[in-house]
Parts: structure tokens; C-alpha cells; sequence
């Protein structure tokens, strides 16, 4: 009798990742075998991510081609996997399937009855916000996502994946790379669209797209780009497509309103999270979710790593980390801030990266000049490098002297560690010190130290 190699295990290189991680939780919660491999692993780092993999079962092994063996079926490529990766190499030899990262998520989108949360700002706490609803629903949802989500945490997972027992699947739609093209959910959900990572121009020809390939549509009718794009699809708003929203008390840190008559307490801050919370019970009433199992679900909304994240309040000062990062997510958290106008806010943003601050810049002086007030201040260390070749032409001093220029405080730091101790030597009871950025791992414990130098 012929002995048979039977191969059934998916390969993931790259698995630490976010969008890695998260496609492989999902297989291997949907019971496949599941193995992967890590160069920040192989480093002794990100030690969490490996924990909680390793607790559904998944293999991991050092990224130097033993991770692909007779027993390998697929291997799945982040974009960072080159070809002469050794796992690369391996599996040509063998024969496997290759699949890059976003053609899996688009298979698995287009398995399930997906609703795609679209936009250029919120998609993260409104796909997590959805995910809360319907569950709180009883519909078991699945759940793949960008941000981690605090629930999730808890449980012992990662934060950015889960796989219910239901058929519905949440899916945060990234336009930055353009994949969302490749999706096929059965409801596309659009917030908004704001220069971010490319400009309205082309935002614009993505998300018709995406429109065009969505079974259904719901289109935020309060953002006027949003609206504009897609004057014909199903709407929501604040006072649109059968919603209405009054009874507003938005706070700097948790807000109440009504939505249809029902009352809503929401843990989160401002008029941008109440939007996102119409939002996310707009897609789930297309799923059957009433308004009461819509308001139990966000009652006991935990958040979502680094979307306005209260790290402590010390000597009555507040240190909020959050992720905004662009322009229309700045002003957003800024102006969630001063709903308490006696509040001072030392607003602390790193940005992330050369390339998306000097495509910014204009709209990021402006965000400031006009989103704090003339007792607030702006501290800004210097651009988040995370390698290459890009040209580093710019700075964030350009930034902190524009925004000066147009009246507001401001201050620059070469050297980031010297941060803390200069807020330290300022803060004073009732200062609400926002961090903020994107893309560098390490800003959740630089507000951590900020906190500690109070």
C-alpha cells in the first residue's frame, strides 16, 4: 500500500501581524490546522500575539522554511514575505497553494453574509460597535477587524478576530491598500470620505467600486462626500432613511442620546462615536437586531485598543492614548474633548510617517489651528520613522511652527523620551492629555509614561 503525504495544515508566514493574525484565529477556530511563523517572534518579541495563538491550537515555528512540511497545504503571505523568504521557497518546491493575505480575507468575506464597514475614519469602532449589537442580538457573529477589540481581550484572544456560530461575518474594509475592491459582502456599510492616505480622487473611484460590489448598501447621509458619491443608495442619518437621533448629551468621556425614542448610555465620547453608533445599529437592523438589544449591546461596549483608551487620571489630570491620526479623526477627538470647555488639552501627536504627513500637512495645520483652543497646547515629537528609503524632508517641527504661526501653543521635541517629564512640569488638575498617532507600537506605553511622570 502506497504511504500518502495528507495535507491539510494552512500555513501562515507573517502570522503576528494584524491581518495575519486575524485570518489565522478565524481557520483555526473554524477547527482547521493551523501553523505559522513570525520574524518578531524569532526576536523574542510581540510575546502576547505567539500566547494567544498558541492557546487555539496554532503551531508556531522560526521563520526558516521548518514551518513548511510534508503536511502543509496552503501558506498565506503578508505583504512583507519576500520571495526568496525561505518558506517562500519551500512551498514552490512543493507545489502549495500560495495565497497573499487579502485574497484569504476576500474568500472568507465572500463565504460569509457579510457586512464590509467602509470609510475613512471609524471603521474600527463601528465594525467593533456592530459586532457588540449583534450579539448582543443573539445572532453570534464572526468578526475581522483592524483594532483589537477590549471584549475580545478578555477572553483571552488577540481582540481582532472571532468566529462565531452564526452566518454573519463583520469585516473592517481597508481602502489604504485597495483590496476592498475584492470584496463581495452581502451589506457594505459607508461612513464617510476625507483625504487620508490617497486623495478624494481616487478615494471616490474606490468606493464606488466597492459599491457597485456590495448585494446591499447603506450610506451615512450626514457625510457629504459619502452622500455625494452615492446619491441613490440606501441611507442613514441622524435625521435620514427612518432614524432620528435627539436628546444628545455628549461628554468628554461617555455620551446619552435617543435614538427612534429609545435611550441609548454609551461608554465613549463625543458626537463622531454617537454617529458611529447609528451607524452600527442602522447595518444590524437589516439583520433583524431591535433598538433594545442595539442599546444592551452598546452599554457594554468595552472599546477598542487605542480608540480613546483612558489610560488614568493622576492628580486630576486625565491621559487619554487614542488613534487619530489623520485630519477628519483629529478634529473629530478634539472636539469630543472640549465638551467640558473648562477642560485644558494638551493634545500630544506623533505622526506616522513622512510620506502620509507631507501628503497631509495642510490639512493636519488646519485640524490643529482650528480643533484647539487658545489655552490648549499642541506637543509634537518628530515624524515615526519605521525604515527605508522614503524621502524624510519634513518634520514635525513644519507642523508645531505652522499651527504656532496661526496662534495656538505649540512645542517640539527631537527627542520624544523628553516628553513626559515636560507635560509633568505643566499638567495641571482638570488637563485632559490626549496622545495621539498611528502605526508605532510603542505609543500605547509612551502614554503609559506620560501617565507615570505625573
Amino acid at each position: 500500500m502506497n504511504n500518502v503525504t495528507v495535507r491539510n495544515i494552512i500555513h501562515f508566514s507573517g502570522i503576528g501581524g494584524v491581518g495575519m493574525s486575524a485570518l489565522a484565529q478565524v481557520a483555526a477556530m473554524e477547527g482547521r490546522l493551523v501553523s505559522g511563523s513570525d520574524r518578531d517572534f524569532d526576536r523574542g518579541r510581540n510575546g502576547r500575539v505567539r500566547a494567544a495563538l498558541e492557546a487555539l491550537g496554532i503551531k508556531i515555528f522560526s521563520q526558516d522554511g521548518s514551518g513548511v512540511k510534508d503536511g502543509t497545504a496552503e501558506l498565506v503571505l503578508s505583504t512583507a514575505i519576500e520571495d526568496s523568504n525561505p518558506e517562500v521557497v519551500e512551498a514552490k518546491k512543493l507545489g502549495l497553494k500560495i495565497w497573499h493575505r487579502s485574497e484569504l480575507l476576500a474568500a472568507q468575506v465572500n463565504a460569509f453574509d457579510t457586512i464590509a464597514v467602509a470609510g475613512t475614519s471609524g471603521k474600527s469602532t463601528v465594525a467593533a460597535m456592530l459586532f457588540c449589537v449583534l450579539e448582543a442580538a443573539g445572532l453570534e457573529p464572526s468578526i475581522i477587524t483592524g483594532g483589537a477589540l477590549v471584549a475580545l481581550k478578555a477572553r483571552g484572544l488577540i481582540g481582532n478576530a472571532f468566529r462565531g456560530k452564526g452566518k454573519i461575518l463583520v469585516v473592517e474594509a481597508d481602502e489604504s491598500d485597495g483590496t476592498i475592491v475584492r470584496y463581495r459582502p452581502a451589506t457594505g456599510l459607508l461612513l464617510n470620505i476625507s483625504k487620508d492616505h490617497k486623495d478624494l480622487g481616487d478615494l471616490n473611484k474606490i468606493f464606488s467600486e466597492f459599491a457597485g460590489n456590495c448585494g446591499r448598501l447603506l450610506v451615512n447621509a450626514d457625510d457629504p462626500a459619502a452622500r455625494a458619491l452615492l446619491p441613490r443608495a440606501a441611507a442613514f442619518g441622524f435625521s435620514a432613511g427612518g432614524w432620528a437621533v435627539t436628546e444628545i448629551e455628549a461628554g468628554p468621556f461617555s455620551s446619552e442620546f435617543s435614538i427612534n425614542g429609545m435611550r441609548f448610555r454609551l461608554p465613549v465620547p463625543g458626537l463622531y462615536n454617537i454617529e458611529n453608533a447609528l451607524a452600527a445599529c442602522a447595518a444590524a437592523s437589516l439583520y433583524g437586531a431591535g433598538l433594545e438589544a442595539c442599546a444592551a449591546g452598546l452599554e457594554k461596549f468595552a472599546g477598542v485598543e487605542r480608540r480613546f483608551v483612558k489610560v488614568g487620571e493622576k492628580n486630576g489630570v486625565t491621559v487619554i492614548d487614542d488613534y487619530a491620526h489623520n485630519p477628519a479623526k483629529i478634529s473629530a477627538l478634539l472636539k469630543a474633548l472640549h465638551q467640558s470647555p473648562e477642560r485644558r488639552v494638551l493634545a500630544v501627536y506623533q505622526p506616522h510617517g513622512f510620506t502620509p504627513t507631507r501628503h497631509l500637512k495642510d490639512e493636519l495645520i488646519d485640524s490643529f489651528a482650528g480643533g484647539l483652543g487658545p489655552r490648549d497646547m499642541l506637543i509634537m515629537p518628530e515624524i515615526y520613522y519605521a525604515g527605508g528609503t522614503v524621502a524624510r524632508d519634513i518634520s514635525s517641527r513644519d507642523i508645531a511652527g505652522a499651527v504656532a504661526a496661526k496662534g495656538r501653543k505649540t512645542a517640539f521635541y527631537e527627542k520624544r523620551a523628553d516628553i513626559p517629564a515636560f507635560i509633568a512640569s505643566i499638567a495641571r488638575p482638570g488637563d485632559i492629555v490626549a496622545v495621539m498617532g498611528a502605526r508605532d507600537a510603542t505609543l500605547a506605553a509612551f502614554a503609559e509614561q506620560i501617565f507615570n511622570a505625573l
